[in-house]
């Protein structure tokens, strides 16, 4: 009977782990599109654009790297009722286990349509639904099996074959959300929302397997609020399932506005947020021009931590929103 490396072991192990779970940001709140569909289109401005990486367990050789585009904007605005949206965007992702061992590419459409419940626009109910393409691909190059093991390290001939037709994979997924935003003056803004990811659940396997992608279930809610001349409190939380496993994240931050005559204000960004049974995770941001750059930074509390030496990954994101000089704004979620 072949037997396989650990390094096998743990590349197939991660590839059954992803039936339970998909790439997760930390900062969860600054990519939208990955969070909630109906977020397409739902920002204070007229386009955005935003870019997110991951590098999960470092100490662990890169175990985990991801990397995020998209961009979204509203369209057909005069023909819509004042305040109504209609989102349209795209995202890229890119997810990489075991040192480049599997390689996940997803590139997904998604749309929405926000609607107004008052007339000054500050109550809304959105919906929207994101398409995607997948492909997963293994690289046993990058692979090591006891058969190849030698006094002189794995020089060996392995006699594991591969048949291409199971190396990579593809499939079409479907999903889709809810979101509420409100505001009680204009001067801030709150939202809850409800997505799920994998509505189909499609197919997932090498080697002929009959593995599927679970379902992933998120509940999304935060806001920032003003609490005085120069601050205003950022917060968010989520709650996620997917295949048996569960995620709870809750934080926020504080902006101190640099300079407040802007059009586009400048502010500085400080706070933490905490991963239930993970991670707490520290988070400096900077906001200038429309830009908005965020770092955090997981130390790792888990059982995990003597192995990962409380280094659980560094974050980095980026986004964008432009918005014309003189545009009406209306209270949105800030991401």
């Amino acid at each position: 009977m072949k037997r396989s490396s650990w390094l096998l072991a743990l590349t197939l192990g991660i590839s059954f782990f992803a039936n339970g779970q998909d790439p997760h940001f930390s900062q969860f709140f600054a990519s939208p599109l990955t969070l909630n569909p109906a977020l397409t289109g739902k920002f204070d401005g007229t386009v955005r654009a935003a870019g997110n990486y991951r590098n999960q367990w470092p100490a662990f050789n890169n175990v985990y790297t991801t990397f995020t585009v998209s961009a979204d904007m509203g369209i057909m605005k005069n023909k819509l009722p004042e305040h109504d949206i209609f989102g349209l965007g795209i995202l890229i992702l890119n997810d990489k286990a075991g040192g480049g061992v599997l390689t996940n590419n997803y590139i997904g459409i998604s749309t929405a349509y926000t609607k107004t419940l008052d007339e000054d626009g500050y109550q809304q109910l959105g919906i929207g639904f994101q398409g995607s393409y997948g492909q997963k691909r293994l690289d046993p190059s990058k692979l090591y099996f006891e058969d190849q093991l030698t006094p002189y390290g794995f020089t060996g001939v392995t006699q594991d074959i591969f048949s291409n037709n199971y190396l990579n994979l593809s499939y079409l997924d479907l999903n889709a959300g809810l979101l509420y935003t409100g505001s009680t003056n204009g001067d801030n803004s709150y939202y809850l929302g409800a997505s799920m990811y994998h509505i189909n659940r499609p197919s997932e396997s090498f080697k002929g397997g009959t593995w599927n992608i679970a379902a992933r279930t998120t509940i999304s809610a935060g806001g920032y609020f003003p609490v005085s001349d120069i601050l205003t409190l950022h917060t968010s939380g989520i709650f996620q399932y997917q295949g048996g496993a569960t995620e709870t994240t809750i934080g926020g931050a504080f902006a101190a506005a640099i300079d407040q005559e802007s059009e586009s204000p400048s502010n500085v960004y400080l706070g933490s947020w905490f991963r239930f049974g993970d991670a707490i995770i520290p988070y400096v941001g900077l906001e200038f021009g429309g830009m908005r750059l965020g770092a955090t930074y997981d130390i790792n509390i888990s059982s995990l931590k003597a192995g990962s030496q409380s280094r659980g990954g560094m974050e980095i994101s980026l986004i964008y929103v432009k918005k014309p000089v003189g545009y009406k704004s209306i209270p949105c979620p800030k991401f």
